[in-house]
């Protein structure tokens, strides 16, 4: 059963929303809207540092993988964006080379768009399974940077921070188990993630009933039913619309984690493993607790992951 080995973020420092209003092109109605009915305050941002330094914050936390290096055979950059920086760049392989994972296939993973941490999960266990190595791990890297407005910007729904999560996975084990997943793709009328507006308007109408349908095929999928849930993990777009989807979901808004909402913004396909190492540090997870893993991606695919603490 695949296994979460550790769950290691990065923060970068937090900036008000307020002070990035002329840079996103926000009017004082947008903005007011972004933080009183959205619940936004900062974003996550670091102008400073690179994206291979973001994702190598993440990485250097990871204290399982000391002295392991050898044993990771699966590099997965789990991306939102599909060019995320002009060629030859490539934040993939410079993480490869500085964190010394030599003999690690490496490959990004996309078209999921922020689903793409947690449909990388589900592909590194498929992958380590098949392993002929019982040893071999996987480390997924997740989170980026936001270089443009229109990356920096959900409109109407949220603004993006530039956290980061690195997730070391081994086919199996006793600790944060696999219990069961769903991942969906369903189409909008628009070929790719950059969508039109009558696109995004059918993402937006579709959006609350595939959230609460891929929920509850990942928690059949796992043998359980939503009661189980000790505490859903959620992406950080906004948190005005899983207040709305708390009852559709059948769990009290108590045992939904939004308290990141406010501190990071969306960090892309990072928010689920960000709200999962805060809320085990706030002790809000306990042995044997069952989370559900929750994102979305324009496109649109949403996702779900059981993890057994």
């Amino acid at each position: 059963m695949t296994s979460l080995v550790e769950v290691s973020t990065h923060w970068p420092s937090q900036v008000p929303l307020a002070s990035r209003q002329s840079a996103l092109d926000l009017s004082d109605v947008e903005l007011r809207r972004y933080e009183r009915a959205f619940g936004l305050s900062e974003i996550c941002r670091d102008a400073e540092r690179t994206e291979t330094e973001l994702l190598m914050a993440a990485v250097d936390k990871l204290s399982a993988l000391r002295g392991m290096e050898h044993r990771v055979r699966y590099l997965i950059r789990a991306r939102t964006q599909r060019a995320p920086a002009p060629y030859p760049d490539s934040a993939l392989h410079e993480v490869r080379r500085a964190a010394g994972l030599d003999r690690a296939c490496a490959f990004a993973l996309t078209e999921h768009a922020c689903a793409s941490g947690l449909s990388a999960v589900d592909l590194a266990g498929l992958l380590l399974a098949e392993d002929p190595d019982p040893d071999a791990l996987a480390l997924i890297l997740v989170g980026e940077q936001a270089r443009s407005v229109h990356a920096q910007l959900l409109p109407g729904m949220g603004a993006t921070g530039e956290g980061t999560a690195a997730v070391l996975v081994a086919a199996r084990g006793a600790r944060n188990r696999v219990l069961g997943s769903a991942c969906r793709t369903l189409y909008t009328g628009d070929a790719g993630m950059v969508m039109s507006a009558e696109g995004l308007e059918r993402f937006r109408a579709m959006y609350t009933d595939a959230v609460v349908e891929t929920i509850g095929l990942a928690v059949a999928d796992a043998g359980l039913e939503i009661g189980d849930i000790a505490l859903l993990l959620p992406h950080n777009v906004n948190r005005i619309a899983w207040v709305r989807m708390a009852d559709r979901i059948g769990l009290p808004l108590p045992r939904i984690f939004l308290d990141n909402v406010p501190r990071t913004g969306h960090c892309f396909g990072a928010d689920p493993f960000l709200n999962f190492e805060t809320a085990r540090a706030l002790g809000r997870i306990q042995p044997g607790d069952r989370c559900l893993l929750v994102s979305v991606g324009l496109g649109a695919t949403y996702a779900a992951t059981v993890v057994e603490h």
